[in-house]
């Protein structure tokens, strides 16, 4: 077998006896980081809510605590499988490579981590170092409010890794039914906290683009395509699609349910103009199941012409995903749509990001699925 460099050998597929003396086993530490990035999802929500219904507050809210328990969470359970990889390759060990993927070498050799965790751990420590960031913007420049200032956008970016990651993890166990569910559950938590991300993107609003529309619809068609080349299973597929309805539902009634709360709790009032939706769950796209549905569709229709065909079905999911995108925010907030002139520019624009992204989802799936295939 021909190891790249920085691999560690694997000595191929083991026997289950073997696997089961391996160490570290796979699904336990797998749904851990992933309960981490739901915490940090759920955390993001409410404390975005927070800002907006009762205004800035001091770095230390329960939001916050919430949101760096997750990260840490996942952090923990990285760093406890990198060690155990570590000490089962020191002692000759079997290191199943279900686990997290491919060991490979970290600081020469000094720890022997699976890419996935690797990946994971990464962006949990990202995370604490912007956090600390953070803390020192607080204390130079006061309370923010916005998502787009350096150090909200350094933790979002840290938070989406640590969640691809997490996608890795079970990825590399995708033989197995608790890999496959885990990707299905793992892609529904980072699109809708890469979609918290996207916020950001206010600061390009005012001109004739919708911009936080846009790489909404980028984002989501990219992980669409990501998924249904990975699972090649409509079931699956339509699952993700449904998971993600039900997630976005959920953060509907927590979201604000948990922002009155807490500030009751701390006896401060909240505003006059309390939003009618919260904001994460309303951006997260009501259209996802039927871009899940066509893009399983067309894939389906391409075979093996796939890689040809999956630019042109990202350019028609994604005009599909911006179109509904519109419409989703003018009857979520009321307002009526503008002219359809109006939104010609953010609509051909969402679809050649689509297109760019139905490329780039395919080729992500395949990376995905080498991380199984190559064990």
């Amino acid at each position: 077998m021909t190891v790249a460099d920085g691999a560690l050998p694997i000595r191929g597929r083991a026997p289950a006896s073997a696997r089961a003396d391996a160490a570290p086993r796979g699904w336990v530490p797998a749904y851990v980081v992933l309960l981490g990035a739901a915490f940090s999802l759920s955390a993001a929500s409410w404390d975005i809510q927070w800002h907006i219904d009762v205004g800035p507050d001091t770095f230390f809210t329960l939001p916050h605590l919430f949101l760096y328990a997750g990260s840490a969470l996942s952090g923990l359970a990285s760093l406890a499988v990198v060690l155990m990889t570590t000490a089962a390759k020191r002692g000759d060990r079997e290191v199943d490579a279900a686990v997290g993927g491919r060991a490979v070498r970290v600081f020469g050799g000094t720890f022997a981590a699976p890419l996935g965790y690797l990946v994971a751990g990464t962006g949990s420590a990202g995370f604490l170092l912007y956090g600390l960031f953070d803390l020192w913007w607080h204390s130079l420049y006061g309370f923010d409010a916005v998502i787009a200032s350096p150090p909200h956008i350094g933790l979002l970016l840290s938070i989406t890794l640590s969640m691809v990651g997490a996608v890795m993890v079970f990825a590399a166990a995708g033989e197995h039914s608790w890999g496959r569910i885990g990707v299905v559950l793992a892609l529904t938590v980072m699109l809708a906290f890469s979609l918290v991300a996207a916020q950001g993107l206010e600061e390009f609003e005012g001109g004739v683009i919708d911009a936080i529309t846009v790489g909404i619809t980028f984002l989501t068609t990219l992980v669409v395509f990501t998924a249904v080349g990975f699972l090649r299973n409509v079931r699956l597929v339509l699952g993700f699609g449904v998971v993600f309805a039900l997630l976005q539902g959920l953060l509907w009634w927590f979201s604000p349910w948990a922002t009155r709360a807490y500030a009751v709790a701390v006896d401060l009032p909240m505003r006059d103009y309390v939003m009618g939706a919260p904001l994460v769950p309303s951006q997260m796209p009501m259209s996802l199941l039927v871009a899940a549905a066509l893009t399983w569709g067309i894939m389906r229709f391409a075979g093996r012409a796939g890689r040809l065909v999956a630019p042109l079905g990202g350019f028609l999911v994604g005009a599909l995903v911006t179109v509904c995108g519109l419409a989703q925010s003018a009857l979520v907030y009321g307002y009526s749509i503008p002219p359809f002139g109006d939104l010609v520019p953010t609509i051909v624009l969402g679809a050649v990001l689509g297109a760019l992204a139905g490329f780039l989802g395919r080729r992500f799936a395949v990376m995905l699925r080498a991380m199984r295939e190559s064990r």
